[in-house]
């Protein structure tokens, strides 16, 4: 009986302790949220305070201030180059029209568009039985004439015959000699050969057609004398000029070559109000007839700037602006910038290419804002 009471006052004390334990911990908790409460309240109220003595004591403003880290990089002074970034084509100055200069039926077309052909290569036959017969009736007639002239020039060296018998056979052997000539050059035009080394671009035939003098027949575009074209507009007609430098990519091949401007145009187009611009294409054995290219033409250049990164470069009602590290303070210097290049921007004025700039962290600061720099 007395082990059953002692048993029965264990689990009472357990439970009196367990509960007293429980009420203890609600307390506390109850305790840190009152305590939040206060610290947020009071953290509200400071601030505001520090706004008010802030704007309403400069000694304590300076006093207060908040030092923000920071990195910096120096304004750099020395030459800048500005390049004009355009799209270009390449031409050819050997880009002609193949025309018939003689009558007949085409009999054969062995020349097919985007066909490579060497100078000489056959493009077409045309029909020239007639100018044959031709041909050869003239070789028999000359064939006598000369047999004629040489029986006479031997009589004639004998003293035997008259002088005019024997100019006679040397005028018409002469005369047979030069309308062979003459036919023969018209049959060679019957075979249409390729002018120079390049590539066919159109086909502007068909077989069995009819041709006449000065019909078109194929456009050709040699692989040599190349250059590029693009169009610039009129705003840098006094910019670019002949001799400038330029920088070509091409990006189907990707390739980079150093060229300069051959030609500028002097007239300008009413419908885009641009002009012409021409630049040599050093021998590129990969570059082709009509290839896209891009030109970076050297417009603008000058040894004495003051250059600073333009993602630096902030603006506000007043104007384009950056920070400055001044005696660990950041300082806001208005700018007038000029070209910007890749990430580099000219500054006309405003920097003197001494100072220390603002780099990271300069979107968070503010003129006259203590800072600390980062060691980098």
């Amino acid at each position: 009986m007395k082990s059953l009471v002692s048993l029965t006052s264990l689990l009472i004390l357990i439970l009196g302790i367990f509960s007293c334990t429980s009420d203890s911990i609600e307390a506390k908790k109850a305790e840190l949220e009152s305590l939040k409460s206060q610290v947020t309240d009071l953290n509200a109220k400071i601030k505001t305070l520090e706004e008010e003595l802030i704007a309403a004591d400069p000694e304590f403003a300076a006093a207060n201030k908040k030092s923000l880290l920071i990195t910096t990089l120096p304004a750099r002074k020395g030459t800048f180059t500005h390049y004009l970034e355009v799209t270009g084509s390449v031409l050819s100055k050997k880009n002609v029209t193949i025309s018939s200069e003689t009558v007949g039926r085409i009999l054969e077309i062995p020349a097919q568009e985007g066909m490579r052909v060497t100078r000489g290569q056959i493009l077409a036959r045309i029909d020239s039985e007639s100018l044959q017969r031709s041909v050869e009736e003239l070789e028999n007639s000359l064939a006598l004439a000369r047999t004629v002239f040489e029986k006479q020039e031997r009589l004639w060296n004998q003293k035997i015959g008259t002088e005019v018998q024997y100019l006679e056979s040397k005028n018409r052997k002469e005369g047979l000699e030069k309308s062979l000539a003459s036919l023969k050059a018209q049959l060679a035009k019957s075979l249409i050969r390729a002018p120079f080394a390049g590539t066919i671009e159109s086909v502007q035939v068909r077989l069995g057609e009819l041709m006449q003098p000065g019909l078109p027949m194929f456009q050709f575009v040699g692989e040599s004398d190349l250059f590029i074209e693009a169009d610039l507009s009129e705003n840098y007609i006094n910019a670019i000029a002949k001799g400038d430098s330029v920088q070509i990519s091409f990006p189907s091949i990707n390739k980079n070559i150093a060229s300069k401007v051959s030609a500028t145009g002097a007239i300008i187009n009413p419908n885009n109000r641009t002009f012409k611009v021409e630049v040599a294409l050093p021998n590129l054995s990969e570059a082709k007839p009509n290839m896209l290219s891009v030109l970076k033409i050297k417009d603008y250049t000058n040894a004495e700037s003051v250059v600073v990164p333009g993602h630096l470069i902030l603006s506000d009602t007043k104007g384009d602006y950056v920070f400055a590290v001044e005696n660990g303070v950041a300082k806001k210097k208005y700018v007038k910038r000029g070209y910007s290049s890749g990430e580099e921007t000219e500054i006309l004025e405003g920097l003197v290419g001494t100072e220390i700039l603002v780099d990271k962290g300069f979107r968070e600061v503010i003129d006259n804002f203590s800072v600390n720099v980062a060691k980098q």
